[in-house]
């Protein structure tokens, strides 16, 4: 038998990718791109930088912090960092993924275009099912599911754009918050650190009180000064901890 007939052809395992469109996780995201939808319509973003910024910008959260920015009149620098130093913690998860997709004859310019496709999603998504894929075919697998993903949201935002403006108050502000929910929920299941979960409650407090003093860097200030409550409280504690061992 063969290496092809043993491991699969690459275009079978890059269509097991594309069916992971019907999973769960990739469910949830697209009922999230929904709720950022009404989100965009509210804050007066046309459609076609709906579409744009959904391929462009691929991590939710990221997308979510760009409109937010753009609706609280924050200058161009506020919103560059702010999306900046949100996209920033996908580094570790692109850092623990490409040891898991690559061999020896991958090109890097293979793996930097298929990071563009790497967020909570596709991470999680990936990371659970690598470990039935063969090594050689991982790469199609993985590029299956996030390219089929993107493009699904993509058409997903472009045909609900206009529906969701005739949705009433009530239902699109409910679509619209399971964007939160799915990032909190989501960060938090896959968190391997306390850090992380300490990060998020600090950012949750200090979000709405900044708010109400600095509204234009109030995204900015939780993700920046909530990280950084959370990491001198981690920090702390263990310094504390490894005096008492």
């Amino acid at each position: 038998m063969n290496d092809g007939q043993t491991i699969g052809s690459t275009r079978a395992w890059f269509l097991a990718g594309m069916r992971g469109i019907f999973s769960l996780p990739a469910a949830i995201l697209m009922l999230s791109f929904v709720g950022f939808c009404a989100y965009t319509v509210q804050a007066g973003i046309p459609v076609a930088e709906v579409v744009f910024m959904t391929g462009i910008v691929w991590a939710l959260p990221a997308k979510v912090i760009l409109v937010s920015s753009i609706v609280s009149n924050a200058n161009l620098a506020t919103a560059f960092i702010a999306v900046t130093l949100s996209s920033i913690r996908l580094m570790p998860m692109v850092a623990a993924l490409v040891p898991e997709i690559r061999t020896a004859k991958t090109p890097t310019w293979l793996l930097l275009a298929l990071s563009h496709f790497v967020a909570i999603t596709a991470w999680v998504f990936a990371m659970d099912r690598l470990q039935t894929v063969p090594r050689e075919r991982r790469i199609a697998f993985f590029a299956g599911f996030g390219i089929t993903l993107v493009a699904t949201n993509m058409v997903l935002v472009g045909v609900m754009y206009h529906f969701v403006a005739e949705f009433p108050p009530l239902v699109a502000g409910c679509l619209f918050f399971l964007t939160p929910v799915y990032f909190l929920t989501s960060i938090w299941n896959s968190a391997r650190h306390p850090v992380v979960y300490a990060a998020l409650a600090a950012g949750l407090v200090t979000g709405p009180v900044v708010y109400w003093f600095a509204p234009e860097f109030d995204i900015l200030a939780a993700g920046l000064g909530g990280g950084t409550l959370a990491w001198l409280a981690e920090r702390n504690w263990r310094q504390r901890k490894g005096r008492h061992a």
